[in-house]
């Protein structure tokens, strides 16, 4: 919860402790926060305090870097990632991808920022329509740095809510309504579930398990967590990882023409190699 200024909060947190957070995550996982993240930090690491008993923020940390904690590590991440995901967000994208994938077989495509499955079960449906089968020539690797989500989209189980912006045609196609004590819950159709496989990568590590290439790959809205010079670095390894005539899809706020000079604009937030 959000603490106001006179609010007297149940651990002390300060500037050189929030300064420690910005540090560690950036170098765990690339996150640079502003600013302005102090309280939301705050707020969410006060959670792992009381998960282990830890009553300050320097000793928290401490323990942290020095490895005492078991995998705190995985929860420290996971905590200061933040999820926003839904099913089809950014339309304009899947009728691009229907149009690419046609007449294509053996498709590979990369999810590299999954959350909770949404973008991935996303891509399986347009490729689903593609092809008109549910079982389309495709396999779609969905990855993530944060454990929890990742769990939560091989489960495949999702609120009646989240279901709402999508045609009811769709969600006759694609879900399986809940019954009984399951009411208000959809469980994803297993035919999707199977097209995907989900694991957990961390895209500042030195080795990713994906190995391509990929005719598309989605790397939408998480370039914006990361500094230039990691946007860079990120998208360098990306490019050997296309095939010739792949797609990189980006989040509507990114340009990655300022950070690389190997990728062109094919549409909105598209892009493909560049071959000059």
């Amino acid at each position: 919860m959000p603490h106001s200024k006179d609010t007297v909060k149940e651990f002390d947190f300060n500037a050189r402790d929030f300064e420690r957070v910005r540090g560690l995550i950036y170098k765990r996982a690339g996150i640079s926060l502003a600013d302005s993240k102090q309280e939301m930090v705050y707020s969410r690491l006060a959670r792992r305090l009381r998960a282990t008993g830890i009553s300050s923020f320097m000793t928290y940390l401490d323990e942290l870097e020095a490895g005492r904690l078991g995998d705190e590590w995985e929860s420290f991440t996971n905590a200061l990632t933040t999820n926003l995901t839904s099913f089809f967000r950014e339309a304009h994208h899947f009728p691009l991808l229907a149009e690419h994938v046609k007449n294509k077989r053996d498709l590979t495509i990369w999810c590299s920022a999954a959350s909770t499955g949404e973008e991935p079960y996303s891509i399986a449906m347009t490729l689903c329509e593609a092809f008109n089968t549910l079982t389309p020539p495709a396999t779609i690797i969905a990855t993530d740095i944060d454990t929890n989500v990742l769990a939560a989209g091989a489960n495949g189980v999702y609120t009646m809510d989240r279901l709402d912006k999508m045609s009811p045609e769709r969600q006759r196609r694609f879900f399986l309504k809940g019954k009984g004590d399951k009411e208000g819950m959809a469980r994803v159709r297993p035919e999707l579930r199977n097209m995907i496989t989900f694991k957990q990568l961390n895209l500042l590590a030195d080795q990713w398990p994906v190995t391509g290439p990929f005719d598309v790959i989605f790397c939408r809205n998480v370039m914006i967590y990361f500094d230039k010079a990691t946007q860079r670095k990120i998208l360098s390894r990306f490019v050997p990882l296309m095939k010739p005539d792949a797609l990189l899809f980006a989040g509507h706020s990114e340009n990655f023409l300022y950070v690389s000079d190997s990728l062109k604009l094919r549409g909105k937030t598209v892009y493909e190699l560049d071959r000059r």
